[in-house]
């Protein structure tokens, strides 16, 4: 059997997540629910144990306290090995402040690596939906002899702008970065996609602390992975790029495969759930050769009643359906929909309550919400404008633990 690389996964964590508001107005973007049974946080986490990188580290900052809860209950690890999976805190280890950056939470966290001694570092973030094998990119890693190795995307050149966009030649020398510019390059095959980075990264550890160490004597430096560190390594030629389309994920269909979604709005946020509810979904959860992991509650199985019908959904344990109709929809777990409701095209979060005869389309409703008896969402605008925020693509979205109900 080989010698296997020493490796430890950072997972960030920190961020506010001020797009996805009012998801996030009670909690960090990681610990959102996703696709009925799981928090954004489970994907790359799921990725990460899945590769065999079991010693992991979630930096966090931002309302962190359910996001610290879910690791704690569900990925905590029972192996004589050294696995751990451990929520950590700005611990303001250089000072009393909060992290200025995602490069300045690394810095600030460097005790992490020097406890661990890793050959190698893994650094993505906490809140994207996809499946892979970061041990691919980490063979790539070594391969190459990279300083740092980026994994990148083809995306369509319009949503570009969110992104570090990369310019590399065959040999994935990283030979041009711009950290999310407002006219995002073409591709040099393709004048209508741009190559981009998906926030995940891999360091040999000495050339990481390097980098930190230097970014940190700059007083013009915003302490960013992508805007600063990265840039640096780019200019010294010695950043790779690894392709997200070569990866090969157990288990992953034609029409899933390399499917990845940064869900840092409201729009892409429902997105991401239309995708699953398919006949064929465009992302699979049903992957059991590359599983998402999650906490499974003990709850028992749906039940529809009273001629309650679900078509083209998803409808977590729990859930009881009564002569209601749910369609293209993502139903979570412990969730009622009460006689005559109508739920379209929406997303229901764990523990909602839909009232008799209400309807509700194209929504976003958060945990322990309760629409009242015919109240009516997403059906008109106007008035749904004076209670809940609406996004650009006409997504209605109900904060955690609302209750509504049909003016007199």
């Amino acid at each position: 059997m080989r010698n296997q690389p020493h490796v430890l996964a950072i997972v960030l964590a920190g961020g506010e997540g001020k797009r996805l508001f009012p998801l996030t107005a009670d909690r960090a973007k990681p610990a959102v629910p996703f696709g009925g049974s799981y928090r954004l946080i489970d994907f790359v986490l799921s990725n990460l144990v899945n590769a065999g990188f079991m010693r992991i580290c979630v930096l966090t900052q931002y309302k962190s306290h359910s996001l610290d809860r879910h690791i704690a209950q569900v990925w905590h690890m029972r192996g004589m090995g050294g696995e751990y999976v451990a929520p950590v805190p700005a611990q303001q280890r250089l000072g009393p402040r909060w992290y200025t950056g995602s490069a300045d939470a690394i810095l600030q966290s460097l005790n992490l690596v020097h406890d661990e001694k890793p050959d190698h570092i893994v650094v993505f973030g906490a809140d994207h939906v996809y499946r892979m094998d970061p041990r691919q990119m980490l063979d790539h890693h070594i391969a190459t002899g990279a300083a740092v190795t980026v994994a990148g995307i083809r995306v369509p050149r319009e949503e570009a702008f969110a992104f570090g966009c990369i310019d590399a030649g065959e040999d994935d020398i990283i030979r041009g970065w711009v950290e999310k510019p407002s006219d995002p390059p073409g591709t040099p095959d393709d004048p209508h996609a741009t190559f981009a980075s998906m926030g995940n990264y891999i360091f040999t550890t000495d050339a990481l602390i390097e980098a930190l160490r230097a970014d940190a004597e700059k007083p013009d430096s915003s302490h960013d992975m992508g805007g600063d560190i990265i840039p640096a390594l780019v200019e010294q030629e010695r950043a790779y790029v690894y392709d997200f389309a070569r990866n090969d994920v157990p288990g992953e269909t034609e029409r899933d495969r390399g499917y990845w979604r940064d869900v840092g709005t409201i729009d892409a946020f429902y997105d991401a759930h239309m995708d699953l509810v398919s006949v064929h979904p465009v992302f699979n959860l049903y992957n059991d050769r590359w599983p998402i992991r999650t906490q499974q509650d003990n709850l028992p199985p749906a039940k529809f009643v009273n001629g309650g019908m679900s078509q083209e959904s998803m409808v977590g344990a729990g859930t009881i359906i009564s002569a209601a109709t749910v369609r293209n929809s993502v139903v979570s777990n412990n969730v009622v929909v009460e006689d005559g409701a109508v739920v379209e095209g929406s997303v229901l979060m764990p523990g909602v309550r839909i009232g008799r005869g209400a309807v509700v389309r194209k929504a976003i409703v958060d945990k322990n919400c309760h629409i009242g008896d015919g109240d009516l969402i997403g059906v008109d605008h106007e008035r749904d404008r004076k209670r809940f925020p609406i996004s650009a693509g006409g997504v209605v979205s109900v904060a955690k633990n609302i209750v509504t109900s049909l003016p007199g």
